[in-house]
This record gives structure tokens, C-alpha cells and sequence, in this order.
């Protein structure tokens, strides 16, 4: 049985006010083409398979077409829900899609009921049914997102910790495991959808613990034949068989090194035989400049990034006048600006209080705020100007 893990597709997500829909269109195809090419059994989606409790119409769409080509492509689905989703909302109808064999597991009450699949050859729609006695199955679990402070009491732990109540959810897997195993070999696989201790962190990812660490350490998963995490951004190999598949696009600039991918996992009767990457092509390229205007504007060394999504730090020692103008004129999207000037050797920052304490006049105070908040001085039509407000001001109150 051949097993895809995905995860975090956050459907409905824009790229710092870009809408990515079509981009997440793109990664579906994709998606699609490898079912077919290698013949995929089972599509695992760990997690935040939206980007909001309450995703658009036009997103809601895009979900229920994705699962509906996924089926028609001859595979199965297994979902969990993340932090991202409602588990409510996406859980509705649960039992009428597994007949379609879209199996969600996003309520505490399924942890210990798996999605049963047979490894000896004989098809199977879902459930029990049909199963040889004493034939090797592959079970899979799913641990939907947990919210420790609402489902602690319900699972019966001392704290409401993300350790407590993932290995509450963990034991109660492990003993419908040990009942299985009477009846003949199991070979388990579980969806879960947390932030795993050795896992790489992006900005993209939304912080799963509220005053302290969310983590849970690794060892959780011992005795598992394959852990499909989900959470993380990045895909990556946490042990031979504990990973994260990562998002299927960037969705932060932090991620403009990720090789976005999933994992392909073969399941035999003697249980996971191999893990393999599969590999997304990304829609745009995302790059990261940083320099002096004129730089930017004139190297060809940029030439690559003319086309990509842009993040650009400028270190002039003053702040050019219409930037992102100018930016744009070589690189059309840039999304981010950002400003770090390279300071004289030695010469620190003057502060604002330092300004206001050096300025001799009204015309100072107005200079000195205005280099403070942009970080460049006024120019000669700047100082005109202010001159000009300062001069009606004071002849404004001798008026009075």
C-alpha cells in the first residue's frame, strides 16, 4: 500500500496580500499527477488543510473539488484537523463522506477508532469489513489538533498541557493497537497535527502554545510504524519514521529556502518498507535582497529576482526618497520593505531624545522628528515648507 503525506495546505491563505488560490490550484495538479504516476493508495492530510475557522466560499469550493478528483483518481483521504481549522465545521458529515472514502478524524471520540485498510491484497472500502482473520491491516490514526485547556478534562490529564493531553491521546491508540493485534498483525500509522521537539520553526506558522512551549518530545511517538506530522512548514525528518511533510507553498519570506515536497510512504505485510520525497514546483520564486538602492537597481546580479516575490532591505545610510517606486521599477512585486541603514564605524544612532536636546530652534525640533521617523534629513523643499508652517504659526499667535 503506497501512502502520501501531506499537510498544512491552508487553503484560502494569501502571501502578504497576495491571493494564492490559483497558486494553491497549481499545487492540486500536482498533487493529482503524482496519485496517478505512482499510484497512490491513501492521500494523508495532517492539519490546517484551511487557513481559517471560516474559509470563503470560493475556498470551501476548492476543498470539495480537490477531494472529489482525489477519490476519482482512485485514492483515499485521510484528515485531520490543525489549529487553523474548525474541527466542528470540518468534521460535518463525516460519516456520509467516508462512504465516499474521505475518512476525517477531527474529534477526540475517533482517536482510538482508525481508518482499516488490508495488506494482503483484497480491496477494501474502509472499516472492519472484509478483512481476512488473522491478515495483516494497516490502521490509521488521527490526532486532530488539541487544545489543551478544552479537552484536558475530557481526557482525564493532571494538567492542560500539549504534552498531557498528546500522550493521553497517544495511550488510547496504543491500547486499540494492543486489541487489534489479538486478531492479527497491525501496522499503525498516525496523523498529528503539533509541534514535535528537533522540528524547524517558519514565521508562517501560528504559535500553538499560549504562555510557554507547545512542544512534545519525539520518544511520544515510539512504537508507531510512521508518524505524519503537521504544523511545521518545513519538510523535514525528525527519525526514520517521524516527519513533517511541511506546507505545499511558501507562505513567508522565511521560507524562501524551504524545497517544498511531501513524503511517499510503502507499507508491506511486515510494515513500512520505505520513505521517499516527493518534490512541489513552486509557481513564483521567492527572494530575499538586501543592499543599497543603486545596487539593486543596477546589479545583474538581481536579474534572477525580476520575476520573483521580493522581500528587500535597504542599508543605505539615509532612506531614499520613494523607494519602493523605484524598487518596482526593476522588481514589480515586491511585497516587503524593510530599512536597516549600515552605520558609520563607531557612530551609534542618536536617539530622539538626543535630537530634540541638540535642536536650537522650532525648525530643529521639526528636522530632527523627521529624520528620526523616516531616516533621512529634510530636503531643501522639505526645509521651505517648514519654514513656511513655522512663519504662519507664529504670525498666526501674535494675531491672537
Amino acid at each position: 500500500m503506497r501512502l502520501l503525506h501531506t499537510s498544512d495546505w491552508h487553503l484560502g491563505r494569501s502571501f502578504h496580500g497576495v491571493g494564492m488560490l490559483d497558486a494553491q490550484r497549481n499545487f492540486i495538479e500536482q498533487l493529482l499527477a503524482v496519485i496517478r504516476e505512482q499510484s497512490v493508495d491513501v492521500v494523508l492530510i495532517a492539519g490546517d488543510v484551511y487557513d481559517r475557522a471560516l474559509p470563503g466560499l470560493d475556498v470551501v469550493k476548492l476543498l470539495d473539488e480537490a477531494l472529489v478528483r482525489i477519490t476519482d483518481a482512485g485514492a483515499k483521504v485521510v484528515l485531520t484537523s490543525g489549529n487553523h481549522d474548525s474541527a466542528i465545521r470540518l468534521g460535518f458529515a463525516s460519516r456520509l463522506l467516508e462512504r465516499g472514502g474521505v475518512h476525517l478524524r477531527t474529534r477526540l471520540e475517533d482517536l482510538d477508532s482508525p481508518v482499516v485498510f488490508p495488506l494482503d491484497g483484497i480491496p477494501l472500502d474502509g472499516g472492519d469489513s472484509g478483512v481476512r482473520p488473522g491478515a495483516p491491516v494497516l490502521a490509521v490514526y488521527g490526532i486532530p489538533y488539541l487544545e489543551p485547556r478544552l479537552v484536558a478534562e475530557r481526557l482525564n490529564t493532571q494538567t492542560a498541557s500539549h504534552f498531557d493531553v498528546t500522550q493521553a491521546a497517544v495511550q488510547r491508540i496504543h491500547q486499540d493497537i494492543a486489541r487489534r493485534s489479538e486478531a492479527g498483525p497491525v501496522h499503525s500509522v498516525v496523523l498529528a497535527h503539533t509541534f514535535a521537539s528537533g522540528g524547524i520553526t517558519s514565521d508562517s506558522e501560528r504559535d500553538l502554545s499560549i504562555g510557554g512551549l507547545g512542544a512534545v518530545p519525539l520518544d511520544l511517538f515510539d512504537g508507531f510504524g510512521y508518524t505524519a506530522l503537521g504544523h511545521l512548514h518545513g519538510r523535514q525528518e525528525l527519525s526514520a519514521h517521524v516527519r513533517y511533510s511541511g506546507s505545499p507553498l511558501a507562505y513567508s519570506f522565511s521560507e524562501a529556502k524551504h524545497r517544498k515536497g511531501a513524503w511517499l510512504i510503502d507499507v508491506g505485510v511486515d510494515g513500512v518498507e520505505s520513505v521517499e520525497e516527493v518534490l512541489w514546483e513552486a509557481p513564483r520564486e521567492l527572494a530575499v535582497l538586501r543592499g543599497k538602492l543603486a545596487g539593486l537597481l543596477e546589479s545583474e546580479e538581481y536579474s534572477w529576482a525580476e520575476t520573483a516575490y521580493c522581500q528587500i532591505t535597504l542599508t543605505d545610510a539615509s532612506r531614499p526618497a520613494q523607494a519602493m517606486e523605484q524598487l518596482r521599477t526593476r522588481f514589480p512585486d515586491t511585497l516587503v520593505l524593510g530599512f536597516d541603514p549600515e552605520e558609520s564605524a563607531g557612530k551609534a544612532k542618536a536617539s530622539y531624545s538626543s535630537r530634540l536636546a541638540e535642536a536650537e530652534d522650532d525648525l530643529g525640533v521639526c528636522c530632527g522628528f523627521l529624520d528620526h521617523v523616516r531616516g533621512r534629513p529634510a530636503d531643501d523643499t522639505e526645509l521651505a515648507a517648514l519654514r513656511e508652517a513655522l512663519e504662519a504659526v507664529r504670525l498666526e499667535g501674535a494675531e491672537l
